[in-house]
């Protein structure tokens, strides 16, 4: 009984971080990992640097985007911050 009342506090303090922490973590990598699978030809995005453009193409690690009518610029798929609507 003892030791249930010395590894509470702990036992406590675990699951606080669990669910402060790690949970939304995991739910915000779920989401860009959804982002970057639903990418398609012709979206609007923007990149963790700011760059706006439309998807030229992509493959598995790469996105070319579109950002006027002569610039097409390679960036890494996880430089994607957000599809825009």
């Amino acid at each position: 009984m003892e030791l249930l009342v010395t590894l509470a506090p702990i036992i406590v303090l675990v699951l606080v971080m669990y669910f402060l922490m790690i949970r939304p973590a995991q739910k915000r990598q779920k989401q860009v990992q959804e982002m970057q699978a639903g990418l398609q030809k012709g979206d609007q995005v923007i990149t963790i640097g700011g760059m706006h453009g439309t998807v030229e193409s992509f493959d598995q690690k790469h996105m070319y985007l579109r950002t006027d009518e002569a610039a097409v610029l390679k960036f890494d798929r996880i430089a994607l911050k957000e599809v825009v609507k």
